[in-house]
């Protein structure tokens, strides 16, 4: 199944009763990515009374960690988590730095802080939705090439590379979930004329239109 992840990080920052939460965030596809990410965070604003994090790990969130940092329980970290969570945001970390401005917020304005600093934070990450397909190569003559390239736009199946010698060769690929109907459907508009290859099954995502895989 497709899922989301978080490709490029960023940054945003919200003040609240002059304590400012800044929130930086980055892609982490393991624990000790994860962390070493929270490490460089600290070390920037390392003056920071409080660096509470949250990360989510794996395509269905088998990795789940979060901490409050010294501020009261459930108020900072797991408010972060549940947004990771609500926004179905795997493969990624969000850390929120407070720096306290003097006034006590209590737990529900330290949750609602922290919550929307993240916010803030995702907004300005680029979060890509990563899914499972299969490179092709198809083979087939210039009669055929017309029709191959309208079937691939009208099926979201993407041409990674054309070569063209005495025949021509596009790499694609198609989604998992739809392989099997394009080979049949490109079998029927080549009249079996077409030779199809499958060369491995992939991850990759569409960032804005560049093709990425992974």
């Amino acid at each position: 199944m497709p899922y989301k992840i978080l490709y490029t990080g960023g940054q945003g920052e919200i003040e609240v009763k002059k304590s400012r939460f800044i929130a930086t965030t980055g892609p982490a596809s393991s624990e000790q990515e994860a962390l070493d990410f929270l490490t460089s965070v600290r070390k920037k604003y390392w003056d920071a009374r409080h660096n509470c994090y949250a990360y989510t790990i794996g395509s269905r969130f088998e990795l789940q960690r979060s901490s409050d940092d010294g501020e009261p329980g459930g108020t900072a970290g797991r408010p972060i988590l549940e947004l990771l969570l609500k926004e179905e945001i795997h493969n990624g970390i969000v850390v929120v730095t407070r720096y306290f401005g003097g006034t006590l917020l209590g737990t529900g304005g330290l949750i609602r802080a922290y919550q929307a600093a993240a916010r803030e934070g995702l907004s300005d990450s680029e979060i890509l939705l990563r899914q499972a397909g299969t490179r092709l190569t198809i083979r087939t003559d210039y009669t055929n090439i017309g029709r191959l390239q309208s079937l691939a736009a009208d099926m979201d199946v993407p041409v990674l590379d054309s070569r063209y010698t005495d025949v021509v060769e596009m790499d694609v690929i198609a989604p998992e979930e739809r392989t099997d109907a394009f080979c049949k459907k490109v079998t029927e508009a080549t009249s079996a004329g077409a030779k199809i290859t499958p060369v491995e099954a992939v991850e990759y995502a569409d960032a804005g239109g560049r093709l990425i895989v992974f």
